[in-house]
């Protein structure tokens, strides 16, 4: 399916399911924000999913590096403006990027701390620790840089939150694109 920016990837399975009275579900989630490539799989197909969950992650996306925002995109209010980096401090931010990394899972994220997801908690203002996951980024290849905005093209295991790098290059995740 390709999935526009707004709905969640739940949505769009649940609408699918309704329409179609089959069994749904999906082999990873994008953001509300993101769009593109959603697997969606249908009826027995389901149990295929574990096949599909796995695999490495290609996208597209612009980091906007003269803001911080409350959750890391788009959608959240900005909390800090800052001087964007020369195109040399990018590269080497950049070069920090790729390999085996360690990123804190994001605030607003679906992953579940206490048995309850980490947005709800993030939206209430609970604050939390969260959990550091370990990323392989196979491709960190920068396409564009305007001065603010960075476009990158991203090859990553399956898992990684690109705006966890977004917010480890100093910006936000402005788009994205799967």
């Amino acid at each position: 399916m390709d999935k526009p920016a707004g709905p969640s990837s739940f949505a769009l399975v649940r609408d699918l399911r309704e329409r179609t009275r089959a069994r749904a579900g999906h082999a990873g989630t994008l953001d509300p924000f993101a769009t593109g490539l959603l697997l969606v799989l249908l009826g027995r197909f389901t149990k295929e999913q574990n096949r599909f969950v796995g695999l490495d992650k290609r996208y597209l996306t612009e980091i906007d590096l003269s803001a911080r925002t409350t959750t890391g995109d788009p959608e959240g209010d900005v909390v800090e403006e800052l001087a964007p980096p020369d195109a040399e401090e990018l590269e080497l931010r950049l070069e920090g990027m790729r390999g085996e990394i360690e990123l804190p899972i994001p605030a607003a994220s679906a992953v579940k701390v206490g048995g309850e997801r980490a947005y709800k908690l993030h939206r209430r203002g609970v604050a939390v620790e969260m959990p550091v996951r370990r990323s392989t980024v196979r491709q960190l290849r920068l396409v564009e840089f305007d001065g603010k905005t960075a476009t990158l093209d991203v090859l990553v295991s399956s898992g990684t939150y690109i705006r966890s790098i977004a917010e480890a290059l100093g910006g936000h995740c402005a788009s994205l694109r799967r």
